[in-house]
């Protein structure tokens, strides 16, 4: 399943995590891609937010994965320094086993993802407008028709 919306700005970038964060469940996979600078991490520290973590969110480009603890444990993971090693034994521990894993650069660890993913291309549009295509296999199918309403 795949729809395209579009984002007019900031605001409904939030109101788009706002809308996601119902639909986690224990290992939840979320893959964002897109433009640089488009607003995956943006839209993580909104998820975040959504999710009642209090925790300031930001790019985990040099750690590959940081830990946010809440009810639903946040895992946002930025594989692209994995470029040509194809999987991480520590992914590969957490990513649709525990928690919340949002992922940016998937495709670098395309063989430590789980088959069915949700996954969420970011690009920009104008100035402040986005569009988001927004795909979603087995369990993911029904979230993405609930979203961009």
């Amino acid at each position: 399943m795949e729809k395209t919306i579009f984002i007019k700005d900031i605001n409904a970038m939030k109101r788009l995590a706002f809308q996601l964060e119902p639909c986690l469940f224990e290992g939840f996979v979320l893959c964002l891609e897109g433009d640089l600078g488009a607003g995956k991490t943006t839209f993580t520290q909104f998820l975040g937010q959504a999710m009642g973590i209090k925790d300031h969110i930001n790019s985990p480009t040099f750690t590959i994965m940081k830990i946010y603890d809440h009810d639903l444990r946040l895992y946002h993971i930025d594989a692209y320094r994995l470029q040509g090693q194809g999987y991480d034994q520590d992914l590969e521990d957490v990513i649709g086993i525990e928690g919340v894993s949002v992922i940016e650069w998937h495709q670098y660890i395309q063989e430590s993802l789980p088959k069915d993913v949700l996954k969420m291309n970011i690009v920009w549009v104008s100035n402040q407008e986005r569009q988001v295509t927004i795909e979603g296999t087995g369990p993911y199918e029904n979230i993405v028709k609930t979203l961009g309403r």
